[in-house]
């Protein structure tokens, strides 16, 4: 699993975008989300995700909260 950080993230809508650690920007909408416990993302939250492609563009799959024991 990749993981990156949220750039924005709309709550109404579900919709927004991550960046890798390599700075490529990753699509969220509101099939993203894998964690059911998750109820919204903040700016600057740390994720790990799968990657699909759709359209030629990279979308988040799976996406969870990364926690730090």
């Amino acid at each position: 699993m990749a993981q990156g950080t949220i750039k924005e993230y709309d709550d109404g809508a579900k919709t927004g975008s991550l960046v890798q650690e390599d700075r490529v920007e990753v699509t969220i909408d509101a099939s993203s989300i894998g964690d059911p416990a998750i109820r919204t993302l903040r700016l600057g939250q740390r994720v790990r995700y799968e990657i699909e492609e759709i359209d030629g563009r990279p979308v988040a799959r799976r996406l969870a909260l990364v926690t730090f024991d």
